[in-house]
């Protein structure tokens, strides 16, 4: 990430600004450059031994997992028809209302369940 060097030649203020970028506090003093280097340096490796020791954000259980895929699967297939209207309403064709209002709904539910798959393959490549 960072090196000694680069950073080092940083003044206190553009390290201030780098730190607020990342969200990183300083150890220690904020006045002196040394306490911004430090965190700049190490908040990588803290970011990684947090992740190994399960803090902050980790990944779902096994459970979990296998809830949001029972969700996917009761969700169903869209049938052709609805697959065609899906596709139409995705194109910017609208229907009349009260029927719009279902279209809409239609057009929530698939985009949902792509997403839910999106999410449970990547929770599975983990």
């Amino acid at each position: 990430m960072f090196t000694r060097s680069e950073l080092e030649v940083l003044t206190v203020a553009q390290l201030r600004i780098l730190c607020a970028r990342y969200g990183i506090k300083p150890t220690g003093n904020s006045g002196y450059k040394t306490s911004y280097i430090v965190s700049l340096m190490a908040f990588p490796q803290l970011a990684l031994q947090q992740l190994r020791q399960d803090r902050g954000l980790r990944l779902p259980g096994f459970t979990a997992i296998q809830s949001l895929i029972a969700i996917a699967n009761e969700m169903n297939s869209p049938t052709d028809e609805q697959a065609a209207l899906i596709r139409v309403t995705m194109e910017g064709m609208k229907m009349n209302y009260p029927d719009r209002y279902n279209q809409e709904k239609l057009l929530a539910l698939h985009t949902t369940k792509m997403k839910l798959e999106q999410v449970i393959q990547l929770l599975e490549m983990q």
